[in-house]
């Protein structure tokens, strides 16, 4: 089959304007990036041992928490483990857009699943408020800008690790945080739904700070909490 020039503007245009829609939480990925890189090093990596973890794992917080098992000598099998807990996150995101992702192929999805990020999880949650079916085209677009933009930064760091020892000094801790909040509050004023909205932010603050007296796992609390929160939150909205 040939594909005339309009054929491939259609698919052309999609993954730009994906690009364009990453740009926003470059800086995000630029600052923990670079802090990330700064860390894996310190922790005995090579800049190419850097290099594969952010292809292959791809993941901010496992990379920092792998660091940090590296420097106490941890066993492999507690590195894994810890990785599995800390991205179990991913189950509810990848749920959540699932309904959305059912007009794609299973190696489509697979490439999906792969670089979905938080970051990107925000923007493509934001994209579907508008109803219109989302093109592979535009995920595309959005997910290797960040991947890209994610690696360059791990290796940046790295290398200028000598430079960055102290990544807090220049806000780059701040800079994860601070991208999510931007997201967050356009997404709540996209939606225009304050009283589910604030419902579900109430539940989630009040049942971390309880479950986080008893689950002592990192990150498990905060996974409980969401699902609950969720839950209330389609109970009320049906």
């Amino acid at each position: 089959m040939e594909y005339t020039n309009r054929d491939e503007s259609m698919m052309v245009k999609p993954f730009w304007q994906g690009v364009k829609d990453c740009l926003p939480t470059v800086l995000g990925f630029l600052g923990i990036g670079l802090a990330a890189g700064v860390v894996q090093t310190s922790a005995g990596m090579s800049p190419f041992e850097v290099l594969l973890i952010s292809m292959l794992l791809y993941a901010g917080s496992a990379q920092f928490v792998v660091a940090g098992m590296i420097v106490v000598g941890a066993p492999i099998i507690s590195v894994v483990v810890a990785i599995f807990i800390v991205n179990l996150r991913y189950l509810l995101l990848s749920a959540s857009l699932a309904p959305h992702f059912q007009a794609f192929s299973l190696k489509q999805n697979a490439l999906n699943g792969f670089l979905l990020t938080d970051e990107t999880y925000g923007v493509i949650a934001n994209e579907t408020l508008k109803n219109k079916p989302l093109k592979f085209e535009w995920l595309m677009g959005l997910n290797l800008t960040a991947y890209v933009n994610w690696i360059v930064a791990n290796v940046a760091g790295s290398y200028f690790s000598t430079w960055l020892s102290n990544p807090e000094k220049f806000g780059m801790d701040f800079a994860l945080s601070g991208m999510f909040i931007g997201l967050i509050v356009l997404q709540f004023l996209s939606r225009k739904r304050w009283g589910i909205d604030l419902v579900v932010f109430t539940t989630t603050v009040a049942m971390m700070l309880i479950l986080s007296q008893f689950i002592t796992v990192g990150g498990l609390h905060i996974i409980f909490a969401t699902v609950v929160a969720a839950t209330i939150g389609m109970v009320i909205k049906k």
